[in-house]
């Protein structure tokens, strides 16, 4: 199964990252190999974030994506619209809260994500 991870992380000035490597969270699940690819966006419920959205996932052949920030429920709504203009199926996208965790509960909560969606 070919996955790929975004990390979304308020602009990087949220309080709720603070306490958080966003690097080695990514490095991490790299090393890993968990994820087809790995990638930070500062905000993706931005005007640019959900051009990113549509550019990364124009032809995209993964059959999930994890996009670790903040509320999955909130994700849903926020990216609908890229997926829709590009064709992307809602259902292969996976929201992982990770707000107000330290390095390690957020890799941890990636990884679970992940085993509950084998």
């Amino acid at each position: 199964m070919k996955r790929g991870l975004l990390l979304c992380v308020c602009q990087g000035t949220c309080p709720s990252f603070h306490k958080m490597d966003i690097f080695e969270v990514l490095n991490s699940l790299r090393r890993e190999g968990i994820f087809e690819w790995v990638g930070l966006h500062p905000q993706l419920c931005s005007d640019d974030g959900d051009k990113y959205l549509r550019e990364l996932l124009k032809g995209a052949e993964i059959d999930q994506l994890y996009v670790a920030g903040c509320d999955p429920t909130m994700q849903k709504k926020m990216y609908r619209d890229a997926f829709e203009a590009v064709g992307f199926p809602k259902e292969k996208h996976i929201g992982v809260e990770i707000r107000n965790m330290d390095t390690q509960q957020a890799i941890d909560a990636i990884k679970k994500a992940v085993e509950e969606h084998k």
